[in-house]
């Protein structure tokens, strides 16, 4: 799996993505294998920032994580900073999770199993003004 690098900062505490960086996101799977399962991810709150400047993602993650479990939300982290993060690689607190428009902690927080076409929001509650 690539790693995105770290670009310069733009003064506040982000940084742009230098040309590694963008070279790995683009190493990012583009289409559905048949051991995929295809996740939409959105960014609010500012996180867009860290995930390559985009809000919304469609990504293709193995149905099976490296140490053969199901793929759970513990997994797409995982994946999502080993594939997408184009920042800083540190995660702030306060971030609400939505699993399919409802509370992560209703549907098992990060041992909820992932199917096919699941939608996951992230949204930083910790976002300055």
């Amino acid at each position: 799996m690539a790693t995105a690098a770290v670009g310069q900062s733009n003064g506040l505490g982000y940084t742009k993505p230098n040309e590694a960086a963008v070279e790995a996101l683009a190493q990012v799977p583009k289409s559905k294998g048949a051991d995929d399962l295809e996740i939409k991810i959105e960014f609010g709150g500012g996180l867009h920032l860290i995930f390559s400047q985009k809000p919304k993602h469609t990504v293709y993650i193995p149905k099976t994580a490296p140490d053969g479990r199901p793929a759970d939300v513990r997994f797409l982290i995982s994946w999502m900073k080993d594939n997408l993060v184009s920042e800083r690689e540190e995660m702030r607190p306060g971030i609400l999770v939505l699993i399919n428009d409802a509370d992560w902690e209703l549907e098992g927080e990060l041992e909820y199993e992932l199917k096919d076409r699941d939608e996951i929001v992230f949204i930083s509650t910790l976002h300055g003004g």
